[in-house]
């Protein structure tokens, strides 16, 4: 009986620290968030005036904000597609294939994620840059005359994003699955061989199903750290612009907070990015979900 009672406290002992500083920094900020929400009040200010739900409202007839949705919606689309394609691709090869040098090609990729998003910004920047940047002084060699093309312009502003986006993130993740494709028996693969499985075949049919549960979760998790890393890239690379073309959700809470000091009408945008997050995150989960499959 004392023995029970001891482990119990032990346990209590043990978790009761994680939760209360989960509660502090996570719990209570985030109604907090939501509680500003219903208020109107500047971000430098103690006034505030409670308006309910009219900050939601004044969102949905905010053609700025809608954009801003829009362009998170794609970069969450389009980097989450790209960046697990080619993790996957590069993973499968580098595990299955015989190719000398693998681990300096793992270095190699995995760099990126090492790099501060400031750092990163400034590499593409420079890259992108019209009148001296790589990828115009190399266009300009096929070209008889200097090319100048605009890769942070209002056409061509979000492809750049999702460029650095996707470079920074690709090393990470291919190194998550070469971990777990490590891990799939070779016997499966010789017993794939003798039925007359391609390599193709094998990725798609063996690989593939073996390490979805791995897949799954990372995808959740890169779903969420796309929203706030979009932010961090568009505030070193545009701030936004040009016009507000490469403008996120995050990024245009920022503003109407501390630039325009509608700090209450900002909180409404994060609470809804909070909602949108939360509401995906689920989503994915569900679509995702598979019975395991073991070796």
């Amino acid at each position: 009986m004392e023995k029970g009672k001891g482990r119990k406290r032990f346990l209590f002992f043990c978790v009761a620290p994680a939760v209360l500083l989960f509660t502090i920094f996570m719990v209570i900020p985030t109604l907090n968030v939501f509680r500003m929400s219903l208020f109107r009040r500047s971000a430098y200010s103690p006034n505030e005036e409670f308006v309910g739900l009219e900050n939601f409202v004044k969102l949905f007839n905010d053609a700025n904000f809608i954009r801003s949705m829009q362009n998170t919606i794609l970069l969450i689309v389009v980097v989450t597609i790209v960046t697990f394609g080619f993790a996957l691709v590069f993973a499968g090869i580098l595990t299955r294939e015989k190719i000398r040098g693998q681990n300096f090609f793992r270095v190699i990729f995995y760099i990126p994620n090492i790099l501060s998003v400031v750092v990163i910004s400034a590499i593409f920047s420079a890259i992108y840059d019209t009148n001296n940047g790589i990828l115009n002084s190399l266009l300009s060699l096929f070209s008889p005359e200097k090319v100048a093309i605009l890769w942070k312009g209002e056409g061509l502003v979000m492809t750049s994003l999702i460029i650095a986006m996707v470079w920074q993130a690709i090393g990470y993740y291919m190194v998550m699955y070469m971990a777990s494709m490590s891990s799939v028996p070779e016997s499966v693969y010789e017993s794939a061989n003798l039925d007359g499985a391609g390599r193709v075949t094998q990725f798609f049919r063996i690989t593939l199903p073996l390490i979805w549960t791995n897949i799954r979760t990372t995808l959740t998790f890169f779903i969420i750290s796309t929203i706030n890393m979009a932010f961090l890239f568009v505030k070193a690379m545009t701030s936004g612009g040009p016009n507000g073309a490469s403008e996120v959700a995050l990024s245009y809470m920022y503003k109407q907070a501390y630039t325009n000091s509608s700090y209450g009408y900002g909180m409404a945008i994060g609470a809804l990015v909070f909602l949108f997050s939360f509401a995906l995150s689920a989503v994915v989960n569900k679509v995702t979900e598979r019975d395991a499959l073991e070796f």
